[in-house]
């Protein structure tokens, strides 16, 4: 029984997901304390308020409403974190998926409102346009030994005011924003297949959530179960000995950043094209989404499957954050409380370091145990 509970325990993804659940509520308890140290007074009806976002509503349809909207939010994220993890497991840091995200927007929306193509098309070419960027990185890392954290952010600020650039072409005459693609080009908007009826007419929940969960699952299978994820993870864990293996490792890492390039650019175009939101031309930072999908990959675990949850826990808190009491505090509080526990998510393999060496010095001290007693039973 004890072998078994000590097995148990030391499972990769039971560690994630106690670690996880650590991270969330040490993330909560520290905006709690936020709360308190600013005003006392409605800490409680404010951290349970972020904390139920859309159950704020006590009738059941609005509740759903709002249930959708966040759902529409969590598929760009979970692209992000996939490109984030992707590229992990390969030994990259994929900072500059925040820049293949906003490549990925940009051309997602110029193509549906300048050339009014099918949506579809437009998802193609938000994800070649994440890839193509993806590429740059992965050709300067294996060919230039440039660092693809250094060129992923210096790409993030030039590809975020070259889309601003671009879409001036298509924004409306009075204000920063890109226009309305329904209103331009219908046919540009993802089909909803019935899921916006389940969330009360929310026209803005399509099919860009079952799209991002299959992905999810894809990603799993290729990274587990092909030869192809073998190889990819085997040239992050030593390059050199992969390529003595015969392993191309310089493909490997351009493709490796091609891939999350495209997941990222995709995630963009599941976001964009169902009409939630508008691009604005005068924007002067980079996609929060790139950088989200960093917490997003490490608190599920750096695991696909786990990607799916963490995302919606994220975008879940990110919203609810709208909900706290205004007059008590400022509106700024909930990007604050959101952002501690973002912040925290990204000790989940520190708390996974520290529950192995918890599980070792056990087990160590089991062995001692055993022994000992085995060398008393010896003596009698």
């Amino acid at each position: 029984m004890n072998k078994e509970k000590r097995s148990l325990l030391q499972n990769g993804g039971v560690q994630s997901f106690i670690a996880s659940i650590i991270c969330i509520l040490l993330g909560l308890l520290l905006g709690y304390i936020v709360l308190l140290l600013i005003n006392p007074a409605g800490a409680g009806e404010a951290i349970t308020a972020l904390v139920k976002n859309f159950f704020n509503y006590p009738n059941a349809q609005v509740a759903m409403k709002y249930f959708g909207s966040t759902l529409v939010k969590t598929a760009p994220l979970i692209m992000c974190s996939l490109s984030i993890l992707f590229a992990y497991k390969v030994g990259l840091f994929n900072i500059g998926a925040a820049g293949q995200y906003a490549f990925g927007a940009g051309m997602a929306i110029y193509a549906a409102l300048a050339w009014q193509l099918p949506w579809w098309v437009c998802l193609l070419i938000a994800a070649a346009a994440g890839a193509l960027l993806g590429t740059v990185s992965g050709v300067l890392k294996s060919y230039c030994n440039v660092n693809e954290v250094i060129s992923g952010i210096m790409l993030n600020w030039i590809t975020l005011y070259a889309m601003n650039d671009l879409l001036t072409n298509v924004k409306e005459t009075a204000s920063p924003y890109t226009m309305h693609i329904e209103s331009v080009s219908p046919e540009s908007i993802m089909p909803t297949l019935g899921l916006d009826t389940l969330f009360t007419n929310n026209q803005y929940v399509t099919i860009a959530i079952p799209i991002a969960i299959i992905i999810a699952v894809i990603v799993y299978i290729v990274m587990e179960k092909t030869k192809f994820g073998y190889e990819l993870k085997a040239t992050g864990f030593n390059k050199n000995a992969a390529k003595y293996c015969g392993m191309a490792e310089k493909r490997n890492t351009i493709l490796t950043l091609l891939i999350g390039g495209g997941l990222a650019g995709l995630g963009a175009g599941l976001f964009y094209l169902t009409g939630f939101e508008q691009w604005s031309c005068g924007q002067s930072s980079v996609p929060a989404m790139g950088f989200n999908g960093i917490a997003a990959a490490f608190l599920g675990g750096l695991n696909p499957i786990g990607a799916i949850f963490s995302s919606y826990f994220i975008q879940h808190i990110t919203v609810g954050g709208a909900y706290l009491d205004k007059s008590m505090y400022c509106t700024q509080i909930s990007d604050l409380i959101s952002s501690i526990i973002i912040y925290l998510c990204g000790f989940v393999l520190f708390m996974k370091y520290v529950m192995n060496n918890i599980a070792a010095k056990r087990e160590e001290k089991a062995k001692a145990a055993a022994h000992a007693a085995a060398q008393e039973g010896g003596n009698e």
